[in-house]
């Protein structure tokens, strides 16, 4: 049936004869009847439920945004926070907070940082990445975001064991190029050079068909190689000799490398006095032509070819008694050591920290980086030894020297049972 209009219907239907018309009636009355009509109407029909307009989506404005950056050089804690416009007052009261955990003056050139900053300025947190396993942390401390509390924070480090091998070839000639070719990082390299640079010299000795086995642990950041434990076993074979080394820390003393018999390893003297991977240029001799001079001269020493900067080492302990500039020499240390010894290091581009006469020195402490000062035709590092007075070849000297203390006899059986759990990691 067809609906019938509104408001006919109600003027015709008997039962309003005697009411009043819709123009009579109230406001709120004539509304509600009205409601009431639309309701019968569409139920009648064919209405469908009301649709929601679809339309595109609306993005709300960023309220902040997110600064990362590294730290250039020269900058602090304060020079950072202040290039980002920052609320009134907030770089004071982050720098009064950090300084309860952390000195803000230590911050280091290329670490990273990430700043969250709202639109007004105001902090929503701050990050600065201390090394590779913590990270200074900076959070608004109240509602109002105007005070802060910091925190160091440790990044979740993953330790595994370690067992890494590796070979001396063409395609890998050298300590380094070998343990990068195996997926590992230089300290790993510089710490079995460490264990072994009593019996052998690293820079002139490893040869090809060499090999080397490292049982240690490795710790791993988000997949990247944050550090290594201390080696627990090496092996390295040189040549037709095998070599072994045990980490064991005998009662009194601190933790040393032995043989599989208990005997050191560390030497009165280093094999080198730079870590490895340089060659010797130019050997001991009573006789060469010197390259600038070019006159027939004693070289009473020993020339390492090594790159600008590299990190020379004192080869035993002993004491500073020279730390200066010759003419021949440019930038000179010459160290005192016991039993009558004392070596020289040459041409270093600039001394050690704290390097002056009359400063003691540890064996394996950095005394100067490697230069070309004085008459030098290019960076190298020229090193001497004497005995009581008289020049000696270094390189033969090193060979005759004793080694350090064994294990105690009294401690053998533990040294014996340490040595077994090492050597079935290096399997």
């Amino acid at each position: 049936m067809a609906p019938v209009p509104l408001l006919g219907s109600f003027r015709k239907h008997p039962a309003l004869a005697r009411r009043p018309t819709l123009r009579a009636l109230p406001g709120c009355a004539l509304l509600l009847l009205l409601l009431i009509a639309g309701a019968a109407c569409a139920t009648g029909s064919d209405a469908t439920a009301y649709q929601p307009r679809q339309g595109r989506d609306y993005e709300l404005p960023v309220d902040s945004r997110i600064l990362p950056g590294h730290v250039p050089g020269g900058a602090t804690l304060e020079s950072i926070l202040r290039r980002h416009d920052l609320a009134p007052g907030s770089v004071e009261r982050m720098i009064a907070a950090v300084r309860a955990v952390f000195d803000p003056r230590k911050v280091r050139q290329g670490q990273a940082y990430r700043l969250e900053r709202l639109e007004d300025g105001r902090v929503r947190f701050f990050e600065y990445e201390i090394d590779a396993t913590r990270f200074l942390r900076l959070l608004p401390a109240g509602d109002d975001g105007r005070e802060f509390r910091a925190e160091v924070v440790d990044y979740p480090i993953t330790t595994t064991a370690l067992s890494v091998s590796g070979t001396i070839d063409a395609r890998t000639p050298s300590l380094f190029a070998s343990m990068s070719a195996v997926g590992e990082q230089p300290e790993l390299s510089i710490a079995l050079a460490d264990i072994f640079s009593g019996e052998v010299d690293f820079n002139s000795e490893l040869q090809p068909g060499d090999a080397y086995r490292i049982a240690a642990q490795k710790s791993v950041r988000d997949g990247r190689v944050v550090g290594y434990g201390p080696i627990e076993a090496a092996w390295l074979k040189n040549g037709t000799r095998e070599l072994f080394g045990i980490r064991f820390q005998p009662k009194g003393r601190e933790p040393g490398y032995y043989d599989l018999e208990g005997r050191s390893l560390k030497r009165f003297f280093l094999r080198s006095p730079l870590k490895f991977d340089p060659s010797i240029s130019s050997h001991f001799s009573m006789s060469r032509r010197h390259p600038i001079l070019n006159i027939r001269r004693a070289h009473l020493g020993v020339d390492y070819r090594a790159p600008t900067g590299a990190p020379v080492v004192a080869v035993s302990a002993g004491t500073v008694v020279f730390a200066e500039w010759t003419r021949g020499g440019g930038r000179t240390v010459r160290i005192r050591h016991a039993s009558g010894y004392e070596s020289a290091y040459l041409h270093l581009s600039s001394f050690g920290p704290g390097i002056r006469a009359g400063v003691r020195v540890a064996q394996g402490q950095v005394i100067g980086r490697v230069g070309a000062t004085g008459l030098a035709t290019g960076p190298h590092l020229h090193y001497e030894l004497r005995k009581n007075g008289r020049h000696v070849n270094p390189v033969l000297e090193h060979r005759k020297l004793p080694p350090g203390d064994p294990v105690p006899p009294d401690q053998m059986d533990e040294f014996r049972a340490v040595r077994d759990q090492a050597l079935a990691k290096l399997g």
